[in-house]
């Protein structure tokens, strides 16, 4: 399954992109037909089978649409309804993701009717907001990544920018008012079928379950706030809305005027000051309050980062010094909580109860599992993680086989399933320890 943007799509959005960009003040009205196109509601279609995910509300899933209704109906008939007006956005399901803290963080989860309808939406309107969005965002855009946010950051710090104030928003997603984020997307789009399905999507009602029992908790007609986390069109709603502090900050020239600069990646952001820090605070919180957030104070914290690491994006950041030189440089490496986090999912996977369960299928979910923090974490000043993690998926994989093969003597266990032995002969993957910088340009 091809994800290449065809080039019918790919001409549209440039159009659109260039037109956005050569006039800033231009309203867009005539959108709503190019969304039910057969190309455009195709490669939706691919783009959300490629991204997974359960079923919604109706249970409906990738492989009932497949197998049962057909790919060619199903898409038949959304741009029918699409077409005629008689669209419908069904009930998000919400689920509770657990956080480390021991809270949890709601998730929503749109039908597949509706996260195909949006993905259509989504790659007609994205190019008309991309030409706005300023440099410093980096948060769910096109040919941008959480690397490029922390390469940012570095640069900042390179540049003595040392004094960060470590933000945090309250329940972001769920706080955007809707009349607010409306009035922002109306500045570039006046056509009335657009802004008609993203508010249905807004208004949508939340379906969760509560001691087993399914009931409506969110959402609704009346609702007034929040985009639901999970949605296919909730990060660009969010980036349009956060745009505004972004476009504050380069309009009234606040980089050189406060000596600050922002990096942000969707509602995670930094705000890194050459001098005193007061002033930027007080400008971010009266911004936020114009657009009814609220930082988090008891996680937004002022960290200088000579003295101290701050977190962002899974990296610890800190002004470090060379051994060799004594010069002071950015240090970037994997946060002590990602090391905890992999290390245990590494211990989960290899279990003595798994034992059961063959040789293959184990190491093939521990090396799927590697790969993939791999590919995000190999990255700058990485390379002592690396070694943490290297070492302990050998000795979980070599623990796990003792237990296969009853030895119980860890000097027996070391001889028979040496390091070499795992990698040459059960297949582990083999984590890289040498220099991880700009190794990788994962996205998040």
């Amino acid at each position: 399954m091809s994800l290449t943007t065809p080039d019918t799509i790919r001409t549209l959005q440039r159009k659109l992109y260039a037109k956005a960009k050569q006039e800033s003040a231009y309203r867009f009205y005539a959108l709503y037909d190019k969304v039910s196109r057969e190309d455009i509601l195709s490669h939706a279609w691919r783009l959300v089978r490629a991204n997974r995910g359960s079923p919604g509300v109706d249970g409906v899933s990738f492989e009932v649409i497949e197998n049962e209704i057909g790919v060619a109906t199903f898409l038949r008939e959304l741009a029918r309804d699409l077409k005629d007006k008689t669209y419908q956005a069904q009930a998000v399901r919400r689920v509770m993701i657990p956080k480390a803290d021991g809270s949890q963080r709601p998730l929503g989860i749109p039908t597949l009717r509706d996260r195909v309808a949006q993905m259509a939406v989504k790659l007609v309107i994205e190019p008309i907001f991309e030409a706005d969005f300023c440099a410093n965002s980096y948060g769910f855009r096109p040919m941008k990544s959480a690397h490029d946010a922390v390469d940012d950051i570095a640069n900042a710090l390179w540049a003595g920018y040392t004094q960060v104030i470590d933000a945090d928003l309250s329940k972001y997603f769920d706080s955007i008012p809707h009349a607010k984020l409306m009035a922002v997307v109306a500045e570039r789009i006046v056509d009335g079928g657009i802004l008609a399905l993203i508010k249905q999507w807004l208004k949508a009602p939340v379906i969760g379950e509560e001691d087993g029992v399914k009931k409506n908790v969110g959402g609704g007609k009346a609702n007034r706030k929040g985009t639901p986390q999970g949605g296919v069109i909730s990060p660009l709603l969010a980036n349009c809305y956060l745009h505004i502090l972004d476009r504050i900050w380069q309009r009234r020239h606040l980089k050189s005027e406060l000596q600050a600069h922002i990096v942000r990646y969707a509602d995670d952001f930094v705000v890194l000051c050459r001098k005193d820090v007061e002033e930027p605070l007080k400008v971010i919180r009266q911004v936020l309050a114009r657009l009814e957030l609220t930082l988090n104070e008891t996680k937004t914290h002022i960290v200088d980062a000579t003295q101290a690491s701050f977190r962002f994006l899974g990296f610890d950041i800190r002004i470090s010094r060379g051994r060799r030189t004594g010069k002071p440089y950015p240090h970037v490496r994997p946060s002590e909580k990602s090391l905890k986090a992999i290390k245990a999912k590494l211990t989960a996977m290899t279990q003595r109860n798994l034992t059961p369960i063959p040789l293959d299928q184990i190491v093939g979910n521990v090396n799927r599992s590697l790969r993939g923090w791999v590919s995000y974490f190999h990255y700058r000043n990485s390379n002592q993680v690396m070694e943490k993690v290297k070492v302990h998926a050998e000795q979980r994989l070599r623990k796990h086989l003792m237990q296969r093969h009853k030895v119980k003597d860890r000097r027996i266990g070391e001889g028979r399933f040496p390091s070499v032995r795992l990698y040459g002969h059960y297949g582990l993957y083999k984590v890289p320890t040498a220099a991880g910088w700009k190794s990788a340009h994962a996205l998040v």
